[in-house]
């Protein structure tokens, strides 16, 4: 299902040397300092990375009808040709095996980058059950101190965390991509899968007991009932002109795995063609009902909202000078019989929004049903909802309380056109769509024949999403896959559901202090709608923060009645110093990777010649934390002014660059 064109220009329509070389190894460069040294009798590499084995033994594996390694494939022989890819010009190198002529191993190299690509290609062998394009048993991590391997969850659903665990007996299967690194200097490896049409593919790790190695898997063709909730085996993926292809395997093999899993995001979204079109407006922000209102929303108190955002806070507001007022599940409540019934209250409510300068949003889920009845689908004639249903060995699959849709399934289809439609004819700006997971299941069968896995009937229903959307509207994405959803939506919500609690920002700051990269893989991400209520100040500080932090601010308080929250939103909310921090889009990277499936801690981003340094206190006593040197200007810290942003104040950093902050709370310090 992926598309072939790099594949087949790689292929068919390189000049590659007549004469393939008969030796025992080929040592390819890597960057200025690094190597790969392929034993081209064994089927193997190994990895050097600085002068240093990193990797001893890489191999690949793959399964059709039976299992194969490259270990028993017999000698390798290989062709070296100049590649133009969507990621820039690349060497490939391509080997060929003498015990099976219908495998193709690619490497990829790019100049002067110290990072590769991995791919497998098999010609006429059947359908695959899986491919792994990079496996190794002596994964070599000899560095002293604190060790880490992060794992990282396939979607945000069910409040996955993320965990950046000790090396020294870590086991886990991470979801397309995970990382391995050293707190104290932060060097590191990031590997990972940039691609997501055909296959889902884990990172499955086990480290040795005294935490210098580990055995390290990207096995495409991976499942799992807890990580991507599927309670069947992957789909085997079928050849296309004759060809099954592995996931192009990203390796980062030097530097900071921050810059790692950035540069990650950024090549996994150079790599595909958008199914959306970019946002070229100004970070969204604005307003959802669940955070409070919830399921027992009503018109009055929506219009109410859209008041108190109108005339009493008119200081929140993005660079467009307007916010989203965005209804959540249950806006059928202003209806009789949901979108087909009674609209016009849907209708005042859009009107009321645009008289008032700001922009009405929605909520729907494409790939859910939630009635799990049998009955006649909207927008369609002849289908019931027992025929859209995903099933997993013979059972319906409920996922989050919703029955898992086909999304190739025509009725599917034909109501995400009927909804959609009535939608945007309403006059909605922005789309909050839930429970995209639901629509990427792994399945008995699939309506289109053609399609077998999961992750092709996302796809094809997540482009066909868009097409009906045909860019009218903000997408703002819920629960969805992690790395899949990018293409389809402009926004997302790096965590699960979050309201105002300090456990609930300790938990978002988890998945939006490791999963930060993101926001560079879409247009923006979200930490979900940030609830004050009547919670005590420092807590509504890290709330608030917590979002400042991962790029975009989405409220959530009852704006329709008075209490301490409204006084916290005027206070807070029209800060324009720390609403400032949105305008990038970006979220605020980790300074430290320490803290394992717990919140982090201290953040930074860089903006310019100015440096904003986040640091969160999920205990109940106050804490003294020092600024690292590194992050710093040329003076080191002794003499640079520093501006906290909650408080407005400014200060002299010492020479110990100590910072004092309070249980509970969260400070934000600019420095310039």
């Amino acid at each position: 299902m992926a598309n072939k064109g790099l594949i087949a220009l790689a292929i068919c329509c390189i000049s590659f040397p007549a004469a393939l070389k008969a030796q025992r190894e080929l040592t390819i460069p890597v960057g200025a300092n690094s190597r790969i040294v392929y034993k081209l009798e064994k089927g193997v590499y190994d990895i050097i990375r600085n002068g240093k084995l990193l990797v001893q033994d890489a191999s690949f594996r793959y399964g059709a009808d039976k299992d194969a390694d490259s270990r028993q494939l017999g000698k390798a022989t290989y062709t070296i040709g100049d590649m133009k890819t969507n990621l820039g010009k690349t060497k490939l190198y391509a080997f060929s095996f003498a015990n099976d002529p219908s495998l193709k191993q690619l490497i990829y190299v790019f100049p002067g980058k110290e990072e590769f690509m991995t791919q497998l290609l098999v010609r006429n062998s059947g359908a695959m059950r899986y491919m792994s394009p990079f496996t190794t048993e002596n994964f070599q991590w000899n560095k002293a101190g604190d060790n880490r391997a992060l794992f990282i969850p396939f979607d945000n659903d069910m409040w996955a965390r993320y965990n950046a665990m000790p090396l020294a007996n870590a086991s886990f299967n991470g979801s397309e991509l995970g990382a391995i690194y050293n707190v104290e200097d932060n060097q590191g490896v990031v590997i990972g899968s940039l691609e997501q049409d055909d296959w889902k593919t884990g990172f499955l790790l086990k480290g040795s007991a005294d935490g210098k190695s580990a055995k390290l898997e990207i096995r495409s063709g991976f499942t799992d009932s807890t990580i991507t909730h599927d309670v069947i085996p992957h789909g085997k993926v079928l050849p296309v002109n004759g060809l099954v292809e592995s996931p192009r395997i990203l390796v980062t093999i030097g530097g900071d795995w921050r810059d790692g899993l950035e540069n990650f995001a950024k090549q996994n979204r150079k790599l595909h063609a958008r199914s959306i079109a970019d946002w070229k407006k100004a970070t969204p922000m604005g307003w959802n009902s669940w955070g409070v209102l919830k399921e027992k929303i009503k018109f009055e108190q929506a219009m109410k909202v859209v008041d108190f955002f109108a005339d009493s806070l008119k200081g929140f507001r993005n660079a467009d000078r307007t916010l989203f007022i965005d209804l959540d599940a249950f806006w059928d409540n202003f209806t009789t019989y949901g979108i087909d019934g009674d609209v016009s209250k849907l209708k005042e409510f859009v009107a009321h929004c645009n008289a008032k300068g700001l922009k009405p949003g929605i909520y729907w889920t494409p790939f859910a049903d939630w009635g799990k009845s049998d009955r006649g689908v909207e927008g369609s004639t002849g289908y019931s909802y027992k025929e859209t249903w995903t099933t997993q060995h013979g059972r319906m699959l409920d996922i989050d309380g919703g029955r898992a849709m086909d999304p190739t399934h025509p009725a599917t289809q034909k109501r995400i056109v009927h909804t959609i439609n009535k939608m945007k004819d309403l006059g909605f700006e922005m789309i909050k769509i839930d429970f995209l997971g639901h629509g990427c299941q792994e399945s008995d069968r699939f309506y289109d024949p053609k399609v077998t896995t999961g992750m092709q009937a996302f796809k094809i229903g997540m482009h066909f999403l868009d097409s009906v959307l045909d860019n009218k509207m903000l997408v703002y994405a819920a629960i969805s896959p992690n790395l899949a959803t990018a293409r389809y939506v402009h926004m997302r919500r790096i965590a699960c559901d979050a309201w105002s609690t300090l456990e609930h920002t300790e938990y978002t700051m988890n998945s939006s202090g490791y999963g930060w990269w993101q926001s560079y893989l879409y247009d923006f991400a979200d930490a979900d709608h940030v609830v004050f209520v009547e919670e005590q100040d420092g807590v509504n500080r890290a709330r608030l923060a917590s979002a400042l932090v991962t790029g975009s601010v989405i409220t959530g308080d009852d704006y329709s009645s008075t209490g301490k929250w409204t006084a916290t939103a005027k206070k807070l909310l029209q800060n324009k110093e720390l609403l400032a921090l949105t305008a990038k889009g970006k979220g605020f990277r980790p300074l430290i990777g320490n803290t394992g499936n717990k919140g982090v801690e201290q953040l930074y981003r860089r903006d310019g010649n100015v440096l904003h340094v986040a640091f969160f206190n999920y205990g109940n006593t106050a804490r003294q934390i020092s600024i690292p040197e590194y992050i710093l200007p040329a003076k080191k810290g002794k003499g640079l002014t520093v501006k906290e942003l909650f408080s407005g104040e400014t200060r002299t950093l010492s020479a110990e660059r100590s910072i004092t902050v309070p249980a509970a709370d969260a400070v934000i310090l600019q420095i310039k």
